[in-house]
């Protein structure tokens, strides 16, 4: 089936500029769900020629429901239809149930993973003492095998027995050993990405991201956790219910 008949075609008479109009068929057919999550787009000379159009004006088109979020570029791949995640902020949770809560798989690649002892920073975050023993994990963290986000996690050399002891979860790692985090204190910032996250994420360098610095408290009072997490911008969606009461 050609893509115009799955989103329809330009209507005549409408005034509006080739680009918009283009854009506001791809963004109706996401809203009403005939383009799915992980559908891909034709490749813009495909597009070009299909609507009649120079390929300058496909290229806005898709670089505005990019930047919107509803569109994702993988390098080498193609164009997609992005898959948006809303993370609870006021519910304290791990990567991987977040992922399940929403019907999607989980996945890591590791960066790294190794025992050390506490940097300064570390040990403000964690209330450690200097030369106190820390676990240090880097992970690209995948959703239905896309790039989501980058996790780098320091815990407690008290929290587990080794490193191996985290497979696929760090929150299941940590509930295992009886040390998992009950409450967090939690801070997000908009961060660009640099060229090595950005080269990892699949994603341009200077894009907009999210960075989350969490620590997590055991239920005695003892810092366990202290994570970053840099989440691509155009993936993750953060919302937290308010109340007066």
């Amino acid at each position: 089936m050609r893509f115009s008949d799955q989103i329809g075609r330009f209507r005549e008479g409408n005034p509006a500029p080739l680009y918009l109009q283009l854009h506001q068929l791809i963004r109706d057919a996401i809203a009403r769900e005939i383009l799915a999550h992980g559908d891909a787009i034709p490749a813009e000379r495909d597009l070009a020629t299909e609507y009649g159009v120079s390929r300058i004006t496909v290229r806005r088109a898709i670089g505005e429901l990019v930047e919107q979020g509803l569109l994702t570029r993988r390098r080498g791949a193609g164009t997609f239809v992005a898959g948006r995640v809303e993370k609870n902020f006021s519910k304290l949770s791990s990567f991987s149930e977040d992922m399940a809560a929403r019907g999607r798989t989980a996945s890591s690649s590791w960066i790294s993973r190794a025992a050390g002892t506490v940097d300064p920073d570390e040990a403000m975050a964690l209330h450690l003492s200097p030369g106190a023993p820390v676990l240090r994990f880097a992970r690209i963290r995948y959703a239905d095998a896309q790039p989501m986000a980058l996790e780098f996690a320091t815990i407690a050399g008290y929290c587990l027995p080794g490193v191996q002891a985290v497979k696929d979860s760090l929150y299941d790692a940590l509930d295992a050993a009886g040390m998992r985090p009950v409450r967090a204190l939690q801070r997000l910032r908009a961060v660009p990405f640099g060229t090595e996250h950005a080269r990892m994420l699949g994603v341009d360098p200077g894009q907009p991201g999210l960075l989350i610095e969490r620590r997590g408290f055991l239920r005695d009072g003892r810092a366990a956790e202290f994570t970053r997490s840099y989440y691509r911008g155009d993936a993750y969606d953060f919302v937290a219910e308010l109340s007066d009461i």
